[in-house]
C-alpha cells in the first residue's frame, strides 16, 4: 500500500487533556504526526483539530477508528480524499546579501501571493499562505537564498461539502 499524507479533522470537547490524549493515542501506537492545529470553534465548547499523519490506507483506518472511540471526541473526518480546501500559514525569513537578491525574493514571494512583512537590514522576512503543495514549492525556491528562520502554522482544512455530508462519530 502506498504511503501519503493524510488530513484528519477532530471536533473535540474543548476540556483540559483532551489534546494530550489524542496525541498521546497516535504517538502510542507508532505513528508520526506531521503537524498538529488546534482552535475553538464557534461554540466555545468544541475546538477542531487537524492532525496531518503520514501513513497508508490502513493505518490511517486504524486512526481514524482509535480516535472516534474516545470520549472527548465528537466527530472525525479524514478529509484527504473528500472536497476540501486546506492551507498552511508560513513566516519565513530569507538572507539577503545583495540588493538584488531583495529584489528577487519579493519577486518570487509576490508569484506566490507572499507579503513582505518585514525588511532588515540583511534579511526580508516574507509571509504566506497557501496549499501544502505550494508551501513546499516556495520554500525550494528559497533555498538558494539560505533560509535564516521558519514559522509554520501546520495545515488546517474544511470541506467543501454540504453541511451533514461529513461522517460523524462511530
Amino acid at each position: 500500500m502506498k504511503s501519503m499524507k493524510h488530513i484528519i479533522n477532530c471536533l473535540v470537547e474543548n476540556q483540559p487533556g483532551v489534546l494530550a490524549r489524542i496525541v498521546g493515542l497516535i504517538s502510542g501506537r507508532g505513528y508520526n504526526i506531521e503537524t498538529l492545529n488546534v482552535g475553538p470553534t464557534e461554540d466555545p465548547t468544541v475546538s477542531k483539530m487537524t492532525i496531518v499523519v503520514p501513513g497508508d490506507s490502513h493505518v490511517i483506518e486504524q486512526v481514524t477508528h482509535q480516535l472516534s472511540k474516545q470520549i472527548d471526541v465528537i466527530e472525525v473526518v479524514n478529509m484527504t480524499n473528500r472536497r476540501h480546501l486546506d492551507r498552511e500559514l508560513i513566516l519565513v525569513r530569507v538572507a539577503t546579501e545583495s540588493h538584488n537578491a531583495r529584489a528577487e525574493i519579493v519577486d518570487l514571494a509576490a508569484l506566490f501571493r507572499g507579503h513582505v512583512v518585514s525588511v532588515q537590514e540583511d534579511s526580508v522576512t516574507i509571509q504566506m499562505v497557501g496549499n501544502q503543495e505550494t508551501v513546499a514549492d516556495f520554500l525550494c525556491l528559497m533555498k538558494p537564498y539560505s533560509i535564516v528562520d521558519i514559522s509554520r502554522t501546520g495545515v488546517i482544512a474544511v470541506g467543501r461539502e454540504a453541511p451533514g455530508a461529513s461522517a460523524a462519530k462511530g
